[in-house]
């Protein structure tokens, strides 16, 4: 009996993903499925470096398929809805802050908006009491489940911050203080949370930290392979 080949191993494990993904809707028959997209490392191979590939809500993409994409430099992007805007995720930014940056973060929406991006605000409102912890989370969260592209929080230090994004799998905070640790953070580390110290950075300079931080692409080649690296280091946690 000749052994199956890779492309028939594939194909098998794709239709038993079907299977277990696709179950009918109530009250539909079972020849008519959801049909719920999988992206793989077949698709991904097929994508040319640099590109977008579009994932409707739903869609299952496999471990194999980000860390490859990730290698090409290929953007996953889920074409859902912002939560509070109705746009686009992908230019959808996330701003959270606590009582100590509720100022700094009103002041940042003007620039953020300049850059043509729309801006889902997960509080504080006003400059009363409030715990960092919970505010940051909400912001990573949206950033882990790519409700937004991109987050930013404001504390008085932007340590604590970063600490509780970091927890979030999928997320890479970086606190900048700088324009140069704000353009390294996206080229060398992909970061996809900004958090800054209200304390430690003026309002002018917050301002040109966001501009940097937003607009700095990520840097590919070398760097990829080390940001592939980083979140292997967070998948060998989740899986014990």
């Amino acid at each position: 009996m000749t052994p199956p080949s890779e492309a028939d191993i594939r194909a098998t494990i794709r239709r038993a993903l079907l299977r277990l993904l696709n179950p009918s809707e109530p009250g539909e028959s079972s020849s008519s499925p959801v049909q719920r997209v999988i992206v793989d490392v077949d698709m991904i191979r097929q994508t040319p470096h640099g590109a977008t590939v579009d994932t409707p809500p739903g869609a299952l993409i496999t471990p194999l398929a980000r860390d490859l994409a990730l290698e090409r430099g290929i953007n996953l992007a889920r074409t859902i809805a912002s939560p509070a805007t109705g746009g686009s995720a992908e230019r959808s930014v996330a701003l959270g802050a606590d009582h100590g940056g509720y100022q700094l973060k009103e002041q940042l929406k003007t620039t953020i908006a300049e850059l043509n991006w729309e801006i889902v605000d997960c509080g504080t409102h006003s400059g009363d009491s409030v715990d960092y912890p919970d505010y940051a989370y909400a912001v990573a969260r949206l950033v882990a489940d790519g409700r937004v592209k991109w987050g930013i929080i404001v504390d008085g230090a932007g340590i604590g911050s970063c600490m509780v994004a970091n927890k979030v799998p999928g997320v890479r905070a970086a606190m900048c203080y700088d324009l140069a640790s704000a353009a390294n953070s996206r080229e060398h580390n992909h970061a996809n949370v900004l958090t800054l110290g209200a304390g430690l950075v003026g309002p002018a300079l917050a301002r040109q930290i966001v501009k940097s931080w937003l607009v700095t692409p990520f840097g590919l080649g070398r760097h990829a392979r080390r940001v592939a690296m980083i979140m292997d280091v967070e998948r060998r946690y989740l899986k014990s």
